[in-house]
């Protein structure tokens, strides 16, 4: 069966997204992992699925599978890209788009130069909703990986994320302690894991592990989660610049039940149809 596809990419983290308005589109694992492979498939860390709204409040809903087949709840620069995916199609021409997703509802607002601004909700940070196994909530926890004792953020921002503070991200241990976090018995769903160096108040580096891609060029919900995590710490402030080796985003949080902000591009790089 024929399906047609975009090929998008956030920061460079890119996706391929199906319209699952205007044809059916039913994805096996197998078929999602071929689809992500970069020798075989078309290649993309994630692959996006635009669906009709499940509710009254949203104007769409929004599916995101991991290079590996599984199912994850929330991805930022896949969000940015999901706006400009039904603006470009005419699907939408709304100045608000509202999203349903497995992590929750989001609003997508459509911005100048190819920037689209999210409102990501506020930061879950208690420890059985992230999840994360803890008695009580710290902005700060002792966890032991790779037979070292770490010290992390823990933060969902619709999917779960370990921060760690490192002196600088060229040198984090990224290809090793990635993996370990990742599948910790301490995450039960696994996580997504930032490695964090800060620069000033104003502005951090950052690199993500994701669960079921690995390292990525950027992360959106990763970007929001170490901010926040970041505030907790009491070493950023309300706005943020974030540098990804794939470019940079600005996140603000105001703290508490403020909802999270994230601004940066999205770009679709090319159609195309491929059989299944």
């Amino acid at each position: 069966m024929l399906f047609h596809f975009t090929k998008m990419q956030g920061l460079g983290n890119d996706f391929v997204v199906f319209d699952a308005i205007n044809q059916q589109v039913a994805l096996t694992p197998l078929q999602l992992r071929f689809l992500a492979n970069r020798r075989f498939g078309i290649g993309c860390d994630q692959i996006l699925l635009v669906e009709p709204p499940q509710s009254k409040i949203t104007d769409f809903h929004y599916r995101i599978f991991n290079a590996d087949g599984s199912e994850v709840e929330q991805c930022g620069n896949g969000a940015r890209c999901f706006a400009r995916f039904v603006h470009n199609k005419g699907l939408s021409d709304a100045e608000i788009i509202r999203v349903g997703t497995a992590g929750g509802d989001i609003q997508l607002y459509l911005e100048e130069d190819e920037q689209v601004r999210v409102d990501m909700g506020p930061p879950v940070l208690q420890p059985a909703l992230i999840p994360f196994v803890a008695d009580k909530e710290l902005p700060v926890y002792d966890i032991t990986a790779n037979g070292q004792t770490l010290q992390i953020g823990a933060v969902s921002m619709g999917n779960p994320h370990a921060v760690l503070l490192v002196d600088d991200v060229e040198q984090a241990p990224v290809e090793t302690l990635g993996p370990a976090l990742e599948n910790h018995e301490r995450f039960p769903q696994r996580v997504n894991v930032g490695f964090m160096a800060v620069r000033s108040p104003y502005e951090i580096d950052l690199r993500v592990f994701e669960r079921g891609a690995g390292e990525t060029l950027a992360c959106g919900t990763g970007a929001c989660a170490a901010v926040v995590s970041g505030q907790l710490r009491g070493l950023l402030a309300e706005r943020v610049l974030v540098h990804l080796p794939g470019g940079d985003l600005v996140i603000s949080w105001a703290g508490g039940q403020s909802p999270v902000w994230m601004i940066g591009p999205a770009v679709s790089v090319f159609e195309g149809t491929i059989e299944l």
